[in-house]
């Protein structure tokens, strides 16, 4: 399962949830006929509890959604804190240079002198961009996900080129 984001409080009365995203363009979402929600990221497949997508939708600067058999707000909060996913394959396509944080975690991640610099362990979003949480044993880095530092992302060879250095 690939985990898109999480609800994080029902809105209104109607049963509506507030959505918080994880990654770009969650409206892309509404292509899915049904989402998948489970109480940890980390839940195992069969943990993941399907629901119909009722409605999804941009609010301000969020993001609500709708499901069929949640028509009231003690529905919606009994939602709250559980985490949306999909499998791969009921994901929407990815552009050129577009990835899923699923398919980059567990990724090996190589310098351009070709050190290792450890295993994509997460992704945390800080506003201005994605960044690489990469673990090393006990070291941890953390690597933006620009440009200007990752040079190439492999994904059939499980491999991310980073022009950062071991020693940073």
């Amino acid at each position: 399962m690939i985990v898109l984001g999480r609800i994080v409080a029902p809105f209104g009365v109607q049963g509506w949830v507030k959505v918080h995203p994880f990654g770009d363009d969650p409206l892309s979402w509404r292509e899915m006929a049904q989402w998948w929600l489970a109480d940890k990221a980390e839940a195992p497949a069969e943990a993941w509890q399907p629901v119909k997508l009722a409605g999804f939708r941009a609010h301000g600067a969020g993001f609500i959604a709708s499901f069929e058999g949640v028509t009231d707000r003690n529905g919606a909060e009994a939602l709250q804190g559980r985490y949306i996913a999909a499998p791969r394959e009921a994901m929407p396509g990815t552009g050129d240079d577009e990835y899923y944080w699923g398919d980059l975690v567990g990724l090996s991640v190589v310098n351009e002198s070709g050190e290792s610099l450890g295993t994509v362990e997460s992704l945390m979003s800080t506003g201005a961009h994605d960044v690489l949480q990469v673990r090393d044993g006990d070291e941890e880095r953390l690597i933006p996900f620009v440009a200007a530092y990752v040079l190439d992302v492999d994904l059939s060879g499980r491999t991310i080129r980073v022009d950062w250095q071991k020693d940073w």
